[in-house]
């Protein structure tokens, strides 16, 4: 059981990481929404069944109320993280920003 947990973070961490780099990498508003918005949603999904699991070790009553609770906070997220990201975009829209378009080379 610890080694599946030791997975399930760990692959939350590499999505939060690879996120992270998105954001600092993509040229504009737009792209950066697109990895904050996934694979955020992704490494918190991750990060947070790791959680319910260690919890859930001990198999007690408290334990399963306490992992029946993250898990209501994972599902919360993961409908509400992708609603968000496209009401902030929406929003982008609505304030008149403009998409980044790549200069083309002249020769």
């Amino acid at each position: 059981m610890d080694v599946v947990i030791i997975l399930l973070f760990v692959g939350g961490l590499l999505f939060f990481f690879g996120g992270s780099i998105g954001i600092i990498r993509l040229p504009d508003f737009y792209t950066r929404l697109h990895p904050a918005g996934k694979l955020d949603t992704a490494g918190h999904v991750l990060a947070m069944s790791a959680l319910a699991l260690y919890t859930l070790q001990d198999f007690t009553g408290h334990s399963l109320l306490t992992a029946f609770k993250i898990m209501l906070i994972v599902v919360f997220v993961f409908f509400t993280s992708p609603t968000a990201t496209h009401a902030i975009i929406d929003a982008g829209v609505r304030a008149g920003l403009r998409p980044w378009i790549r200069e083309k080379n002249r020769p």
